[in-house]
């Protein structure tokens, strides 16, 4: 079986480690535009649930992941000056070019082609193939060639957004939002190494208008956000690579096969950076591709059809949580309910978890947050949800 991925991300190099694992005999090559030392963002952040996926199967990458990266159980709101700890929440950050070195050596070591460094401009360019994976994110080039057929959705949302890195680490995955005279500002930040953060900023329409960022270079924009978040900075700077203002693209797609192509990752839907599912969402996405092939060893069709059947229940699950997560930080907000009434509708606007799961999960955050209502246990219930 010839194999060809189209993208050197995440998806596309676990693709072809877990393919090449799971049917020795395929042909597996990959064709990513960039050199093999470039990347652009910062740090990649990953739940510990997300974590569970290859722990059944694949404990020698996940090993190799979370060696050395850095953890904390705790996220901090920032909110009208005030810092709130949501308790129980663990995550794993590591820096996206070394996740990227981790896989880029897995998928060699399996026995897969890479070929970097190749901007691919026509899908003939890739040859004969059984199998093409469009593993090349929200630009798509698989996705663009099939787009009626696949019967592609896109919508922009409002909000304005742009990654730096920071030049110092945060204790937790904090979000901080902002209410200025010249609107609203969310920053997402948290650390990936013990001396850098990954440093997202998020705007409404209006603030995005009124500040003038369109009109800004990417210089200009950093140094305006280093000085909106001067307190949460101390000193530190703000880092650029590729650092660009877009509004977010809420891509789906009714198929997600047409023929011998089949989509996976950004490529087939995107995950809002508020619920941090999208490089998880992404290799599960292969990794449930590489069983379909292995349990269809006679039929491509076969395989594909029973990789949609399994994996479409749970990724649009997420989505869905996903897209109401991007709605429930929208920056404005935070020109609105006290901070710990604020905290506990953003702890539930994906619409995930309900009252007993959050009381289990984070004790203190719970209890603290009776003790400021001054209610009983039992009357969270309606904020949480």
């Amino acid at each position: 079986m010839r194999v060809k991925i189209l993208g050197g991300g995440p998806a596309g190099l676990y693709a072809a480690y877990r393919i090449r694992c799971e049917v020795p005999g395929a042909e597996v090559t990959v064709f990513e535009q960039n050199d093999a030392h470039t990347t652009f963002g910062f740090g990649v952040v990953f739940s510990d649930r997300a974590l569970e996926f290859p722990a059944a199967q694949d404990q020698k990458t996940l090993s190799l992941i979370t060696a050395g990266t850095e953890k904390w159980s705790d996220i901090e709101l920032r909110v009208h000056g005030e810092r709130i700890r949501v308790d129980g929440v663990g995550f794993t950050a590591i820096a996206r070019l070394h996740l990227l070195e981790i896989l880029r050596e897995r998928a060699l070591s399996a026995g897969a082609v890479l070929v970097n460094s190749r901007v691919v401009q026509d899908l003939s360019e890739l040859g004969e193939a059984d199998l093409v994976i469009g593993a090349d994110g929200v630009n798509s080039l698989v996705r663009r060639t099939f787009e009626a057929e696949f019967g592609t959705q896109v919508r922009l949302l409002e909000n304005r957004f742009a990654w730096f890195g920071a030049t110092r680490p945060f204790d937790y995955l904090t979000q901080t939002f902002k209410q200025l005279p010249q609107g609203s500002f969310n920053a997402h930040h948290y650390r990936y190494v013990p001396a850098m953060s990954t440093f997202l900023v998020e705007v409404d329409a209006a603030t995005f208008e009124r500040v003038g960022f369109e009109h800004m270079t990417e210089e200009a924009s950093r140094l305006y956000c280093e000085g909106v978040f001067a307190e949460e900075l101390e000193g530190a700077k703000l880092v650029t690579n590729k650092s660009l203002w877009r509004r977010f693209p809420v891509i789906s797609n009714e198929n997600w096969v047409v023929g011998k192509h089949v989509l996976v990752g950004d490529a087939l839907r995107t995950a809002h950076f508020s619920i941090g599912s999208g490089t998880r969402l992404a290799l599960e996405d292969v990794q449930a591709l590489a069983h379909a092939l292995a349990a269809h060893p006679g039929s491509v069709e076969d395989a594909l059809a029973a990789f949609v059947a399994q994996r479409r229940p749970i990724v649009d699950k997420l989505a869905g949580a996903a897209t109401r997560s991007a709605t429930g930080t929208t920056t404005s907000r935070n020109t609105g309910p006290a901070g710990r009434e604020f905290a506990m509708s953003y702890i539930g606007r994906s619409g995930r978890i309900d009252t007993e799961r959050l009381r289990a999960m984070s004790p203190r955050f719970v209890a603290g947050y009776e003790q400021w209502r001054g209610a009983p246990s039992n009357t969270a219930a309606g904020a949480a949800r």
